[in-house]
């Protein structure tokens, strides 16, 4: 085979056969294909698409493109959560000890901090200690002692997918929803999963902005775990306004704290019932569970007992984690300066441009533009209004926090522009919209395989 004339065929809208997608990634993952000829296929793929049978085989062939977890002999179902990334995202510190609480095995695979979007790597960094780069055969010892282990993707896990998402973010081709599935799938199916569940973000801050794309991407991830064996359930949920209360990194480990012991605030309440929704549908795609709602049921009463928390110490223990501080997450907080930001009009906040808002956490420090650079554990806001909430003129709308005093100017800037403060409130975004399974997938993708506008 010859690289030109596999991007020439795609080029052309032909369909590329298994053996030949598997050539391109193998050629990927040893580095045998030059990187111009690669980033040449990538952008073909990108404006032509690709068909089912091409996302299967990119999916599987990018998979055993190095080692996989082998999860023989556990004796439970292994079962995870992927979010497509948001501002304040940090319902994998709760989902992962709640499903292992009832009884699954939750083997995460994590990513870092890029863009306006937050990295749960780096959230959990923010634990003095705790080690994220472990070898897949540490992982299953944690796993096997707590439940659940959140770590970070080996060397050898998927080297393909490493290969190919640099390029992708060189070239301009990270938005396409069939490069995007095979990239989060193949990660997520060589973790050995029995069941997954995605979290689709829509809205303001979401990475894909037409909510259509978003609704295609979700039908497309389910249909291609359930063709690997993978039970796959994907809910598309809100991300016009930061979820929860706390933006950054420690400070999303200090809420998540708070929630699994049992201390609720009305700024959190939409991070919980996400959280106990999600885990819901783990515990029922793990079996333990009837529907997801009683598996939610079963969420609950795992994250009322206690039984949650003593999880995730656990897990952050075995990890190297400093589990002293998690007994009073408040006092470890220590940015260097602080800010409010303040509301010039009395209202309703009925608007929140929420990636602006994760670009300001990101310019305080909690982020990072590019891939290496450093991230500081204690950057970040904390929003004292959610939308639809009254507030008056001159009160704080937000606290933010950065070790470097210079930083407050520009996020005041965008924030300035992202939280629209109105006379009369307005209807509010619903948290879950549409749920797509194996059941309706299928039509989803029917009816929309030639209407999306990365698909022409």
């Amino acid at each position: 085979m010859h690289p030109v004339d596999l991007i020439r065929k795609k080029r052309d809208g032909g369909e590329l056969s298994e053996d030949e997608i598997r050539f391109f990634v193998q050629g990927a993952a040893q580095q045998s294909i030059p990187e111009a000829q690669l980033a040449a296929w990538l952008m073909a793929a990108f404006l032509r698409g690709l068909t089912l049978k091409e996302e299967a085989a990119l999916t599987t062939a990018m998979r055993y493109s190095g080692e996989v977890f082998d999860h023989a002999g556990l004796g439970r179902a292994t079962v995870d959560k992927h979010s497509t990334g948001g501002v304040g995202d940090k319902t994998s510190f709760l989902v992962a000890p709640l499903a292992a609480a009832a009884g699954i095995a939750v083997p995460m695979i994590s990513g870092r901090a890029l863009g306006h979007t937050g990295g749960t790597l780096d959230k959990l960094e923010s634990i003095p200690g705790y080690r994220t780069q472990l070898s897949l055969a540490e992982a299953r010892r944690v796993l096997e002692e707590c439940g659940a282990t959140m770590i970070g993707q080996t060397e050898n896990l998927v080297p393909a997918d490493r290969v190919l998402y640099d390029l992708r973010d060189r070239t301009g081709t990270v938005e396409s929803p069939w490069l995007i599935c095979a990239s989060i799938m193949s990660k997520k199916l060589a973790a050995g999963l029995s069941g997954l569940v995605l979290d689709v973000k829509t809205g303001s801050g979401a990475f894909l902005k037409d909510p259509e794309v978003s609704r295609f991407l979700a039908a497309l991830m389910v249909d291609t775990g359930d063709r690997s064996g993978t039970r796959t359930t994907a809910l598309l949920t809100s991300m016009d306004q930061p979820l929860g209360r706390f933006s950054g990194n420690w400070v999303e480990i200090w809420e998540s704290v708070e929630l699994l012991s049992n201390l609720r605030d009305p700024r959190s309440e939409d991070l919980r019932e996400l959280s106990l929704v999600l885990a819901g549908w783990m515990i029922y795609l793990g079996n333990k569970a009837a529907s997801a709602e009683e598996g939610r049921s079963i969420a609950e009463a795992k994250l009322t007992d206690g039984s949650a928390l003593d999880i995730f110490s656990r897990m952050v223990k075995a990890q190297g984690g400093d589990v002293a501080i998690l007994d009073d997450p408040a006092r470890f907080h220590a940015p260097k300066f602080r800010r409010d930001f303040h509301a010039v009009r009395s209202g309703y906040l009925n608007h929140v441009d929420c990636e602006k808002v994760g670009w300001a956490v990101q310019r305080l420090g909690a982020g990072r533009e590019r891939a290496g650079e450093p991230v500081a554990a204690h950057a970040g806001l904390e929003l004292h209004a959610k939308l639809g909430w009254r507030v008056e003129a001159g009160q704080p709308l937000c606290t933010l926090f950065t070790d470097e005093e210079t930083r407050f100017a520009e996020p005041e800037q965008l924030l300035s522009h992202a939280l629209t403060i109105g006379s009369e409130p307005e209807t509010l975004p619903a948290l879950i919209g549409e749920i797509i399974t194996s059941q309706n997938s299928g039509e989803v993708l029917r009816n929309q395989f030639h209407e999306s506008p990365l698909h022409p």
